[in-house]
């Protein structure tokens, strides 16, 4: 028996525009870093825009999960296209490890050789930069519960906000003291965020395409769960996966009581409500069973079976 995936879109068309207007602004601001970086040769001010080039790929991708999701499940991709926004979350992860890098060796130039920083156009730009911070965490806040991925792009830029605050205190310190290495320092501290969070992306998106069980699911504790409810005997040959954040499937064998087709199927929905309710998971599909496939509980991936399903 199994349980549909739900496609329809996680955030409603209603709700893009807060990351419009957010993507627009951070767009903007880091640019104008980019632009305010080059031209006071601060290497912070050029690691912030890293920084927030971060932000605008997880806004990015928000709105692009809110796009291709809408987009329903055909005889060719059965379950829609919950995945695209994994592969591009791979694909942001990594140029964003390959900016940080770049950020470590221009750091580690600067070191070797400091260079005369335009303090004043340090500080103006980065003061910008955290007013449009602001602004945008104040948007999102105000939505975060709609979507995974907004929850996720706010953090992605309050982590920004902290860093635009690292660059004025630079910025205050080059002021009033001269040390220009500090400049190089915290450029240094903002490549290991942006390296911290890009490795958080890769490992999770590389998950999520291996199928591997999700982080906060047991499978003991689904399977104690499962057995729980009268008229199950067994368990064996689960599968538990993340189609997308947030989306959760699941397949098993179910070696049940020899009984009537609507008992069975009062047993598979009484497991499916318990399973989503305690774990979360909403798109399941089992096979009954009155007898083990095998002696030691497991089944092979190509043994052919009789699965119930509606």
């Amino acid at each position: 028996m199994s349980q549909q995936l739900n496609n329809k879109p996680r955030l409603s068309s209603t709700n893009t525009q807060p990351l419009v207007i957010s993507l627009v602004i951070i767009t903007v601001i880091m640019i104008a870093e980019v632009v305010g970086g080059l031209t006071s040769r601060s290497l912070a001010l050029l690691g912030d825009a890293g920084h927030m080039l971060v932000d605008a790929l997880a806004l990015g991708l928000s709105l692009f999960a809110v796009i291709i999701t809408r987009r329903p499940a055909d005889s060719n991709k059965t379950f829609g296209y919950h995945r695209a926004e994994i592969m591009t979350a791979l694909i942001n992860g990594i140029i964003l490890v390959l900016v940080s890098i770049y950020i470590f060796y221009e750091a580690y130039q600067r070191f070797l050789e400091p260079v005369a920083i335009n303090t004043p156009i340090m500080l103006i730009v980065a003061l910008i930069g955290l007013g449009a911070n602001i602004a945008v965490i104040t948007l999102l806040r105000r939505n975060r519960h709609h979507s995974l991925n907004i929850k996720a792009a706010l953090w992605h830029v309050i982590g920004d906000t902290i860093s635009s605050v690292g660059v004025i205190t630079g910025s205050i310190i080059i002021l009033l003291t001269g040390w220009a290495m500090i400049d190089a320092i915290i450029a240094v501290i903002i490549g290991i965020i942006i390296l911290w969070g890009a490795a958080r992306i890769i490992r999770e998106a590389t998950d999520i395409l291996l199928e591997s069980v999700p982080a906060h699911i047991k499978v003991n504790m689904v399977r104690k769960a499962m057995r729980n409810v009268v008229g199950i005997k067994d368990i064996h040959d689960i599968h538990i996966w993340t189609i997308n954040y947030g989306i959760y499937a699941m397949s098993a064998h179910l070696e049940i009581e020899d009984q009537m087709v609507s008992q069975s199927t009062d047993v598979v929905s009484t497991i499916n409500q318990n399973i989503a309710e305690q774990f979360g998971i909403n798109h399941t599909t089992f096979q009954l069973e009155c007898d083990s496939c095998s002696s030691n509980g497991h089944c092979s991936l190509h043994q052919e079976s009789i699965s119930v399903t509606r």
